[in-house]
């Protein structure tokens, strides 16, 4: 956990531990590179205000682990959410949070990180997108995705069913604005529905979900 603020820390510190945590706290980015060298850390929860969070970025890949990382923003803009760790973050809580949707949160990347595949291919249907291709088809056909397509593609496909938010999505493709993810959608929407029964579906004012209706 990195936050800079003391009390803030100690807080949460104090409130997640009951939860069955074990807590490594810092204070910057360094310190918490330091402490991954050491032993395993099985998710980042950081705060905006780090000092140093282009050094957790730079670094982070070269751990086999490559926790996941929830970000804790005060920020609603997501132009102007940390961009300094872009698409290093796979989630965030917006300030002032509530501890109980912060531990919601971790839950969710943990399981997804000890859910084991057997085979690096995420399906729905007939879409499906090879991790290690970096590729999709739809049916035999293959699917042309740009890079922050299949980012788009691949986190609707992990969270099938469910309405995900623009926020949440841009986190995905970089840390694009709102109008960004919507001319993304409809480019990737066009090219997955084009062979088939409608699968990206618009949730007017909440979001975007992946699913047959």
């Amino acid at each position: 956990m990195i936050v800079p603020d003391d009390e803030l820390r100690t807080g949460l510190v104090t409130r997640l531990r009951p939860a069955g945590y074990l807590i490594e706290p810092a204070r910057t980015g360094a310190e918490a590179l330091e402490v991954m060298r050491r032993r395993r850390i099985d998710l980042i929860v950081v705060d905006e205000d780090m000092p140093d969070s282009n050094e957790l970025a730079d670094r982070r890949p070269q751990f086999a682990d490559r926790p996941p990382v929830v970000c804790m923003t005060a920020c609603e803009s997501i132009d102007r959410i940390l961009p300094e760790l872009g698409t290093a973050v796979e989630d965030y809580v917006t300030k002032p949070y509530r501890v109980v949707e912060l531990l919601a949160r971790m839950q969710v990347l943990l399981r997804d990180r000890d859910s084991p595949r057997l085979e690096p291919v995420l399906r729905h249907g007939d879409l499906r997108l090879d991790e290690s291709l970096c590729r999709a088809w739809r049916g035999e056909r293959s699917i042309d995705v740009t890079p922050a397509e299949y980012r788009l593609l691949r986190h609707l496909l992990l969270n099938a069913g469910q309405v995900l938010s623009k926020e949440q999505l841009a986190w995905q493709v970089g840390g694009s604005g709102a109008g960004a993810v919507e001319r993304l959608v409809s480019r990737l929407r066009r090219k997955v529905d084009a062979y088939g029964p409608a699968l990206i579906h618009t949730h007017r004012g909440f979001g975007y979900r992946l699913g047959f209706s």
